[in-house]
């Protein structure tokens, strides 16, 4: 059966090495039949949550920006990927903005499969389990139904194009075929 699949590419660099794998996922993904839409979460304009808690109540944030359509594309979504190159141990500042700003419709990111992509410079997976942490304590501590369904460690990528190379490749490609 087609899914519909929500890919979240916290990559500044189109073409860099998450973004890389993010597109061997697809290719895998549309090979299978399913349905796929990619945003490159730089292209849209996303303030920070300002911890104002208004939307705790009313289920939309005050902030007039792009995160609201995001928002409705993960409530729509069978499964979300979320990808992200890693910064100082962790995941960039856009992709942890993003997971911020879902507060308003939080609850309605119910019963998703989750698939992680990190790219990263060391060559060590051990390094990246804090980005993975801090993906888990989203999806498990605040997603109902949430079901974390594979990793992607693209490690030894520093700069674009390094990851080309990488068993991660294979790996994205067949993660995505076998949905």
């Amino acid at each position: 059966m087609s899914k519909n699949i929500l890919i979240l590419s916290g990559s500044f660099r189109k073409g860099g090495n998450s973004d890389t794998l993010c597109d061997e996922f697809i290719r895998g993904a549309k090979e299978a039949g399913h349905s796929i839409e990619k945003i490159n979460i730089n292209d849209y304009h996303i303030n920070f949550c300002r911890g104002c808690g208004v939307c705790n109540t009313t289920h939309k944030c005050v902030q007039k920006d792009d995160m609201e359509k995001i928002l409705h594309k993960m409530v729509d979504a069978d499964i979300i990927v979320m990808a992200t190159p890693v910064y100082f141990y962790n995941m960039n500042g856009q992709m942890k903005t993003l997971i911020d700003r879902t507060v308003p419709l939080y609850e309605s990111i119910s019963n998703k499969d989750f698939y992680f992509i990190l790219a990263a410079a060391d060559s060590s997976k051990s390094n990246m389990h804090r980005v993975l942490e801090s993906f888990r304590g989203f999806t498990e501590d605040c997603l109902v139904g949430a079901k974390e369904k594979g990793v992607i460690y693209g490690t030894g990528a520093w700069q674009i194009g390094d990851i080309k190379s990488s068993p991660a490749m294979l790996e994205a490609y067949n993660m995505g075929k076998n949905l």
